[in-house]
């Protein structure tokens, strides 16, 4: 494992935590020099509060010196899309059209990681309102790619994946409703997880209650550990699921041999352009190297496509659906 603070995963740094090796003190100062080494050229935050986070660090720290941390993710710091209220903080969503006045409260999936002893220093820049799939936006500008500046980290949660990809945190929250975790994931080269509806709690937001909450993070396990903490039930939530205790960590070692997995290169629409369908074949040819049943299939999605080319599909498109 890399002694490099800025590229530890969150597993790891609770691990050395506890060993008392490494402080979360230390964790937030290299984060906050990487952010200020990578966000000029980034662009990736619309707020940041050192002062904040540098007392969660702080009093992290002292619960890890006395063996008494809140939860698993104590002393990692995790930066917060800006569609998600964080007290004390203003929810702007990306628009001149939002209040500058602070939340009053915590989202259910910040709640539940705060209570985990999360460290929040900052918001992360998403496009106004969260309706597209790249990030800019009057309020903010543009947010690039950590990859290749002169592209677009996706969006809408285009600024939690470019500072998990820059090496500025190893999770960021983000929410999908029409693709907002998974287009920057696949666009920044990052894992992303669109978690089943009503698993984690959520409130309503700028797409009412369609979208779900989430995160991203450099790889399968951290994601596992941060959904453990995400799906713990908040009674916010009417359309929440009963929570049922599950432990996301188990079976990740499993592999994927014997699974039946169906793909298809174009959901039934021939407009997949041959480039995207061939950078697919890579991942492909790698499940079914390690055991998967990995079957091509027709999707016939036609009554989609009539829905998109409604009165109806007209207005969701508009307002981000």
């Amino acid at each position: 494992m890399s002694d490099d603070l800025n590229w530890l995963s969150a597993r790891e740094m609770v691990r050395r935590f506890a060993k008392g090796d490494l402080s979360p003190v230390d964790v937030l100062e290299a984060t906050l020099a990487q952010l200020h080494t990578v966000n000029p050229v980034l662009n990736a935050t619309c707020l940041l509060d050192e002062p904040q986070g540098r007392r969660l660090a702080a009093e992290s720290a002292e619960r890890w010196r006395r063996s008494a941390p809140l939860g698993p993710l104590d002393g990692v710091p995790v930066a917060i899309k800006d569609t998600a209220h964080v007290a004390g903080w203003p929810t702007r969503i990306g628009s001149h059209a939002t209040a500058a006045a602070p939340s009053a409260e915590d989202t259910p999936g910040v709640a539940r990681l705060r209570e985990a002893g999360a460290v929040f220093f900052c918001k992360t820049s998403t496009p106004e309102f969260g309706w597209k799939g790249i990030t800019h936006g009057p309020l903010t500008g543009i947010t690039r790619n950590p990859w290749d500046t002169s592209r677009t980290p996706g969006g809408s949660s285009g600024g939690s994946a470019a500072l998990v990809a820059a090496g500025v945190v190893p999770l960021a929250t983000g929410g999908d409703g029409g693709g907002s975790i998974r287009i920057p994931a696949a666009f920044s080269g990052v894992f992303g997880l669109k978690p089943s509806y009503g698993v984690v709690p959520n409130f309503p937001g700028p797409m009412g209650t369609l979208a779900v909450y989430g995160g991203l993070s450099r790889d399968v396990a951290d994601s596992a550990l941060m959904l453990n903490v995400l799906t713990r039930p908040d009674a916010r939530d009417s359309f929440a699921i009963p929570y049922r205790g599950i432990d996301y960590l188990d079976g990740l070692d499993s592999g994927v041999a014997g699974m039946r997995i169906a793909w298809s290169p174009d959901l039934g629409f021939p407009v997949a352009d041959p480039a995207v369908v061939a950078g697919m074949q890579p991942a492909i040819d790698a499940l079914v190297k390690a055991g998967a049943d990995v079957q091509r299939v027709s999707l016939d999605l036609s009554g989609a496509q009539q829905y998109a080319g409604s009165d109806l599909g007209r207005i969701a498109c508009r307002i981000g659906a």
